[in-house]
């Protein structure tokens, strides 16, 4: 993917020569969950200087940058490894064009991380699906991104419930993909309580709170 850059450098740095660009997004915009992110460009010079500066806007069919601020189309870039090819332009040097990449975060793997250790009868659970990305960065998704199944039960949106009534099932095996890459999945073996809650720990009275437990009388 190309985009092409327009920037101004201050006088003093015109005269020097450019011996690379590089680009960098704003790590706290989320780029890995949004496709707008401010970016900015570090220019090397010859002497060892380096100054940063922020890129104009010219259009191009897979993005843009305006005022500083890039707005991408993840999948147009995933041909590319997440790589957008930016040609940028300074006004001091007329008649040059410097290319760099600029790499966006991305997908590397998802998991699942459930929130409780088993299943209950007639209880919404909720499937808390992951992903890892190659920055670092870990943020929860949801259907917009993962499509679930399940061999058991039904899924609600992003739960998976099973009737009441259902005395039979012990287990329920689920699966998670990646909406944007099929290859991309997780599966997980999901264990339905089957002993009843113990309601003897319950607090039903608030006063209940300051009582002191009571203890058991030792048999003589």
């Amino acid at each position: 993917m190309l985009i092409c850059l327009v920037t101004a450098l201050p006088a003093l740095a015109q005269q020097k020569e450019i011996v690379s660009v590089e680009a960098e997004y704003d790590p706290s915009a989320v780029a890995e969950l949004y496709s707008k992110t401010p970016i900015g460009l570090k220019v090397k010079y010859a002497d060892s200087s380096e100054r940063k500066t922020a890129g104009l806007l010219v259009q191009t069919p897979h993005g843009e940058v305006r005022n500083g601020v890039l707005t991408f189309s993840r999948n147009a870039a995933r041909p590319d490894n997440y790589k957008l090819r930016l040609q940028v332009t300074f006004s001091g040097y007329p008649g040059k064009t410097w290319e760099t990449d600029l790499q966006l975060p991305y997908l590397t793997g998802i998991r699942f991380r459930h929130y409780a250790d088993s299943l209950k009868r007639g209880i919404h659970f909720y499937l808390n699906v992951e992903g890892e990305y190659n920055s670092g960065k870990i943020y929860p998704l949801d259907t917009t991104r993962i499509r679930f199944s399940a061999d058991k039960g039904t899924i609600i949106g992003q739960d998976l419930l099973i009737p009441l009534a259902d005395s039979l099932t012990r287990q329920i095996h689920v699966t998670a993909v990646y909406r944007g890459d099929a290859s991309m999945r997780v599966e997980s073996e999901i264990p339905v309580k089957q002993l009843p809650d113990d309601e003897s720990l319950i607090i039903q009275n608030a006063d209940d709170v300051l009582k002191p437990a009571s203890k058991k009388k030792k048999r003589q």
